[in-house]
């Protein structure tokens, strides 16, 4: 991609804007950046912007900015059919997002790993096995670090780990993993994508531009995931923690396997490791070890490496991360949990005794499909923010269910009513099953003031 002397856009600046932004102007492109909120807002982001000498706009998008561009790169919190890119569409102007960019720059193999949970564990993870297999390995994405960030680090030798999410794949056009992986599809997102169908397709474009030469890894026990299968050239290599697959990885007799069809072992079978060294909690985990395990033994890590990373691993920030133990009672931060699916698998962890934190914005989820868990293995639910009366009435709704309710207003007071609630051996979870913006800037700053109110309470 030439982008000397182009007429670039760059629309919204959260991380991703940013540093494509820089990398256009850095490649001598005309760069003009444009964002909804406020120049207080953005206060931070703008100088170094226009340090750079790149336009910037703020407050709104101008009628005439998004006419005479040569390109124009969209950040994924921008829905593709906003009116103004259906417009440039029209008048011919290519419209690609961030992840694509970097694609087009980015010269060695990619990993790509998307799915509605566990996307963050399983790229962190993946990324270990690979530098402990000896690859010179970069990872970014979704998980934090904009992909456009490592092209300048990168050879044509280093393999690049990307998350990939559903906004930034709708906006891709030649971007092309060598290993693509889909972990699970349940509903998230709907109050973007309108349906489960348009989100699912979404996940799917991962394959698209893959050849017979590439890998695409699939959950084996997600009927969603085995439909995708259909849909791509690449040799299909399934995991699974519930039966034997014909090539990828499972769990035999409290072992992970993987097949190849060739190599050692019995029709190139081969032990990767126990369960037992797992350290990580709930069957969410086994999937994610599965599911990474399988991406680096196709990239060609050894065995005894793959074992050794997953060994080392540790959980990741914000992901049914432990906190403290506080008069007997334990404290999980699960803030990621940003979707009802992720804290089904949260709630799964816990055999019982769960203050449960649930709330903030909501995306378009049923809250409902809780109601047996909350049954089970809850002692009382705490609402927080925008979702908590539909969360409540959800709740309420269900004969099942029979668990009280506490309307907490506040993560504060969430914890203050649980702390003061909980007896030796329950656990307190925060597992949201919604987006953080209504009353935190993202689902990081939400578990980071969760940890600190935690701690404040020893």
């Amino acid at each position: 991609m030439e982008l000397r002397d182009k007429r670039v856009l760059v629309v919204g600046l959260g991380r991703s804007g940013v540093a494509s932004a820089l990398f256009l102007k850095a490649h001598g492109a005309r760069v003009t950046v444009s964002d909804t909120k406020s120049g207080d807002e953005l206060r931070n982001e703008i100088p170094t912007l226009l340090d750079h000498g790149i336009t910037v706009e703020t407050g709104g998008h101008g009628e005439r900015t998004f006419r005479g561009q040569d390109l124009i790169v969209v950040s994924p919190g921008v829905p593709v059919d906003a009116p103004a890119l259906v417009q440039a569409r029209a008048l011919g102007e290519e419209v690609i997002g961030e992840i694509e960019l970097a694609s087009q720059f980015l010269p060695g193999p990619m990993v790509a790993i998307t799915g509605s949970n566990g996307k963050t564990t399983t790229t962190t993870l993946a990324g270990e096995i690979l530098t402990g297999g000896g690859f010179p390995t970069l990872v970014g994405g979704n998980i934090g670090t904009p992909a456009i960030s490592l092209v300048e680090r990168a050879k044509s030798e280093t393999v690049i780990v990307l998350e990939v999410s559903s906004f930034q794949l709708e906006t891709i056009q030649a971007f092309h993993p060598k290993v693509a992986v889909v972990l699970n599809v349940t509903p998230d997102h709907l109050d973007r994508h309108k349906t489960f169908e348009a989100y699912a397709d979404a996940k799917a474009r991962m394959f698209d531009n893959q050849r017979n030469d590439d890998f695409a890894v699939l959950n084996a026990d997600d009927p969603t995931c085995v439909v995708m299968a259909q849909r791509t050239k690449a040799q299909v290599f399934w995991f699974s923690r519930q039966k034997q697959v014909s090539q990828g990885a499972w769990v035999r007799d409290g072992n992970i396997l993987f097949r190849d069809g060739g190599g050692q072992g019995e029709n190139g079978q081969r032990e990767i490791m126990p369960v037992s060294e797992i350290p990580l909690k709930g069957a969410h985990n086994l999937e994610n070890v599965l599911a990474a395990a399988c991406a680096g033994a196709l990239m060609g890590c050894e065995t005894n490496k793959i074992r050794q990373a997953v060994h080392d691993f540790k959980a990741v920030e914000h992901r049914l991360e432990f906190v403290a133990t506080i008069g007997g009672v334990d404290y999980y931060n699960d803030s990621k949990a940003t979707n009802v699916d992720a804290t089904i698998k949260a709630l799964e962890s816990f055999p019982a005794n769960i203050h449960l934190i649930l709330g903030g914005k909501d995306k378009g989820s049923d809250y409902t499909v809780l109601n047996d868990l909350l049954q089970k293995r809850v002692k009382r639910v705490y609402t927080i923010g925008a979702a908590a009366e539909k969360i409540e009435s959800q709740i309420a709704s269900s004969k099942n269910a029979n668990v009280e309710v506490v309307h907490a207003e506040t993560l504060e007071n969430a914890i203050r009513k649980a702390h003061a609630a909980a007896v030796p051996g329950d656990v307190v979870l925060l597992a949201p099953a919604c987006a953080s913006f209504d009353q935190f800037k993202n689902y990081e700053h939400r578990g980071q003031v969760f940890k600190e109110i935690v701690r404040g309470l020893e």
